[in-house]
C-alpha cells in the first residue's frame, strides 16, 4: 500500500508558515512537501533553525577591509568604493593586489 493515501493534506496556517518561512531564507517549498502535514511539519522545522540572510552579510568584515586597506597603503592605491558594499568583491580585488 502506498502510505502517500492515508497522508493528512497540510492545514492551511502550517502552508501560509511555510511560505513565509520559504522567502525568509529564500528558498523553495517544494509541492510534495506542501501534500502531507508530516512532512511539511518537519521541512518547518529545518527552516525554522536557519538563519536568515541579511544585507549585512553581504558586507566584507573588518578583518577583511583591514587586510585590502594595508595592501592599497603597500602598493599605493585605493580600495574602490564598491568593494565596501560586497564581499566577493573586496575578496577579489584583495586577490588581484597581493
Amino acid at each position: 500500500m502506498d502510505s502517500t493515501a492515508f497522508a493528512l493534506p497540510a492545514t492551511p496556517k502550517q502552508i501560509a508558515y511555510a511560505r513565509s518561512l520559504a522567502l525568509r531564507n529564500q528558498t523553495l517549498l517544494p509541492w510534495e512537501v506542501q501534500q502531507d502535514r508530516r512532512r511539511l511539519s518537519l521541512w518547518i522545522e529545518a527552516q525554522a533553525q536557519l538563519q536568515p540572510l541579511t544585507a549585512l552579510d553581504r558586507h566584507p568584515s573588518s578583518k577583511q577591509v583591514a587586510f585590502a586597506e594595508r595592501l592599497a597603503r603597500a602598493k599605493r592605491r585605493t580600495v574602490p568604493e564598491e568593494c565596501f558594499r560586497d564581499k566577493a568583491l573586496m575578496s577579489k580585488w584583495i586577490d588581484g593586489n597581493r
